[in-house]
């Protein structure tokens, strides 16, 4: 009987430094969402400081290495945020030392509601994966070309997404008006900061393709988010 040979994916360690980085960006923006600051009349979480570098990560791992790779570095990140968010709240279950009396200021940084960490969860599991998407099809059917127009488009998809799932669900006491500019405050902030420092991430990318001699085209790929068994 013959035997099948599965095959073996290569990932380089330029690849792995921009999937650890994505996941740090990602755990990160925990860590900072506690604290809440105004900036020319948007008020904003501390989260968005660096969740849009994450943004720009996926967009960097989709041009340079295809949907397939993105995509396991997003559950990849998504798991391991969950596992550091059930962490965080399992060490908040644990007593304080009576000599210990940074229980209130450890509180404000890890604890939050089960609704805001499914909520945040979730919306990047749905914007990071519509950012990569597109991402992936605008480059097939561009024939590489307008990598600006891309990250772009990708990243107010991506982030409109996020930001319709997680709002909702987090303010719903707040009127649909004020929603509204809330929702839209945090996406053009995020995409203002992409756009800003985008021409550093054109010459990243760039200069990965040429080091690594990578540049995938996702002709005939699946583009099911949750289909997995390729790897």
């Amino acid at each position: 009987m013959e035997k099948k040979i599965k095959r073996q994916e290569s990932f380089s360690a330029t690849f792995l430094l921009l999937a650890v980085s994505f996941v740090v960006c990602l755990i990160s923006s925990n860590l900072f969402a506690s604290k809440i600051f105004s900036l020319y009349g948007f008020t904003l979480s501390g989260a968005v400081i660096i969740f849009p570098i994450s943004y720009i990560i996926n967009d960097a791992l989709t041009e340079i290495y295809g949907y397939r790779k993105a995509r396991l570095t997003i559950w990849m990140g998504f798991l391991l945020n969950l596992l550091f968010v059930l962490a965080a709240q399992l060490v908040m279950l644990l007593p304080g030392a009576p000599f210990w009396e940074g229980e209130e200021a450890f509180a404000t940084v890890f604890s939050s509601t089960p609704r805001a960490l499914m909520a945040s969860l979730l919306a990047f599991l749905v914007g990071a994966n519509a950012n990569a998407i597109i991402m992936s099809k605008m480059k097939v059917s561009n024939s590489g070309k307008n990598f600006s127009a891309r990250a772009i488009l990708s990243s107010i998809a991506g982030e409109t997404m996020d930001s319709l799932i997680f709002v909702p669900v987090m303010f719903w006491f707040l009127p649909w008006m004020e929603m509204g500019k809330l929702m839209l405050g945090q996406i053009v902030i995020k995409v203002t900061y992409e756009i800003v420092i985008l021409p550093i991430t054109k010459l990243v990318v760039k200069r990965i393709k040429s080091v690594e001699g990578e540049d995938v085209y996702d002709y005939g790929i699946s583009y099911n988010p949750f289909k997995l068994s390729d790897y």
